[in-house]
């Protein structure tokens, strides 16, 4: 096993506890030591929470001592985003509203689950306001930092989660995706980062944005850190409207397989433009590695981006049209605009957004005929430094944050599974994040594409090396 436990794959800490060579209290320790000295630099939690943490570790290695079965993540320190409920704690959501709520009186469904496997809840981690941003930055518990440069943005909006798994206080972390809010922190801080399909995770205790976008699920350290933490977490919950009970596979098993003789192309058009060099050559270094040779194009995917913005914006000022009466002064200036914008969205627009929304299913949908993958840019450029408000492409100035999103919004829009990987290119202190697009349903492909590429060395999730 790694000298430092916490830098152990997530495979080597639980097949350490499981033989009592750490055990889970030390694991907990360990991680609540390293939140505690490593928050202050990068603002990830808003809560640590060691008392649960200590009492969860110490059940496992009663249980463990007394030869019960080992769960599949035992002794696994993680967090969770801020709009997870959490038993004793408010849900904050990143809002100031939401601090005058009473604390949760049980579990959100996957933290129930992850207690159930053996994992250990370190904290509640920081995030943009309702969700509402790319960026991580917030106005009410601080804007979270890139650990692997802290004058740049952590990307949002489950910017805790993607800082706390690359600066190495966690292996694991639970987020939420309506437009791409964890694929744009695993790609900004250099993590792996899962989006399931639509449906696959519970929503059951977290707190809401877009009803019909919104995904929960996993970024960590590695492809196989993502595939184990499916298979423990993934499945039918009745509480969850949409949750599906389509049939389970284990993502962990279908590794094995690698990627030979996968169908996988790169995404040209739309997922071309409007991105930097560097950005498209990290796509370019990912399908040579794959002998990828094959491009496809989506069609009418602007159109498809425009629909999703009015129904983001539909929805998401429709949930929040008591708050925004009640309290408007409590809310951030922009998102406040936005969804008061969005409340105001005449129905007709969003009943054709939703025309757009199946036709654009339909168009993907047919292109998994003929392949298993499409390879995208994650984000169009790394982690900006905070300030930032535009951003130069091809000789262009474009609006920063609307352009975050570009390439994994589109794929929220229609529930498709995405898989965000990291990699490193030569000569370059931040990484770029490649998205690995597969039909519904099928995230063992999408994560046994991630794993062949972290085999052959073009994707890493490095642990950053703050500075005193």
């Amino acid at each position: 096993m790694h000298l430092d436990p916490l830098l152990g794959t997530t495979a080597e800490i639980v097949e350490a506890v499981r033989l009592r060579e750490v055990s889970a209290l030390d694991m907990a320790k360990l991680a609540i030591a390293a939140a505690e000295a490593v928050n202050p630099r990068i603002n990830a939690f808003t809560e640590i929470t060691a008392e649960r943490a200590l009492a969860e570790a110490d059940a496992l290695d009663t249980r463990i001592a007394a030869g019960e079965p080992v769960p599949a993540l035992a002794g696994l320190p993680y967090a969770v985003k801020n709009l997870f409920d959490i038993e004793g704690v408010t849900t904050r959501a990143g809002s100031k509203v939401n601090r005058d709520n009473p604390p949760a009186v049980s579990d959100a469904a996957l933290v129930a689950r992850m207690k159930a496997a053996g994992a250990l809840l370190v904290g509640a981690l920081n995030m943009d306001e309702y969700a509402y941003g790319f960026t991580g930055t917030n106005e009410h518990d601080g804007d979270v930092r890139n650990p692997h440069d802290q004058s740049r943005m952590a990307g949002g909006s489950s910017a805790g989660a993607g800082a706390a798994v690359a600066a190495g206080v966690v292996p694991l972390a639970l987020g939420s995706d309506t437009n791409g809010s964890i694929r744009v922190p695993a790609s900004f801080c250099g993590t792996f980062g899962l989006k399931a399909t639509y449906g696959r995770f519970s929503r059951a205790g977290a707190f809401p944005f877009v009803t019909s976008f919104d995904h929960v699920g996993p970024l960590a350290r590695s492809a196989r850190g993502l595939a184990l933490l499916h298979d423990a977490i993934a499945g039918y919950d009745p509480a969850d409207p949409v949750s599906a009970r389509h049939p389970l596979m284990s993502c962990e098993a279908a590794l094995e397989e690698g990627g030979d003789g996968l169908r996988i192309a790169v995404a040209g058009g739309w997922f071309r433009q409007n991105a930097t060099s560097r950005a498209l050559a990290a796509v370019d270094l990912a399908a040579r590695a794959l002998g990828v040779e094959r491009e496809v194009e989506l069609p009418e995917t602007r159109k498809a981006r425009l629909a999703a913005y009015v129904l983001t914006a539909s929805e998401g000022g429709a949930l929040h049209l008591d708050r925004l009466r009640e309290r408007p002064d409590d809310f951030e200036e922009e998102t406040r605009n936005r969804l008061i914008a969005g409340a105001l969205v005449p129905g007709a627009w969003a009943m054709q957004a939703q025309r757009v929304r199946r036709w654009y299913r339909e168009q993907v949908l047919a292109l998994f005929d003929t392949v298993d993958a499409i390879l995208t840019p994650t984000t169009p450029f790394p982690a900006p430094a905070f300030g930032t408000s535009t951003i130069e492409i091809d000789g262009a100035t474009l609006p920063l944050e609307p352009n975050i999103g570009i390439y994994t919004q589109p794929f929220s829009f229609i529930g498709l599974p995405a898989v965000s990987v990291p990699v490193w290119l030569e000569g370059e202190r931040m990484p770029y994040g490649v998205q690995i697009v597969t039909a519904p349903w099928r995230e063992d492909i999408a994560l046994r594409i991630a794993d062949t590429l972290e085999r052959e060395g073009v994707a890493e999730a490095r642990v950053a090396m703050m500075e005193e």
